[in-house]
């Protein structure tokens, strides 16, 4: 299962982008994770100081 960014959450901080070893992360003024190319590894979520990104 993927994990997600809760919009509600998001600060568009940046933390999560250069945490992710294949790029699955889409900038914006809230931040998403491309599902079929997220590798379900977890960097993401473990820097994120919102705590907005959760597994599906």
């Amino acid at each position: 299962m993927a994990y997600i960014i809760n919009p509600e959450k998001c600060t568009a901080c940046g933390s999560c982008m250069g945490e992710c070893p294949v790029g699955a992360i889409l900038e914006g003024d809230v931040y998403s994770i491309k599902p079929d190319e997220c590798v379900e590894c977890g960097a993401c979520a473990d820097v994120c100081p919102v705590e907005a990104i959760r597994q599906e």
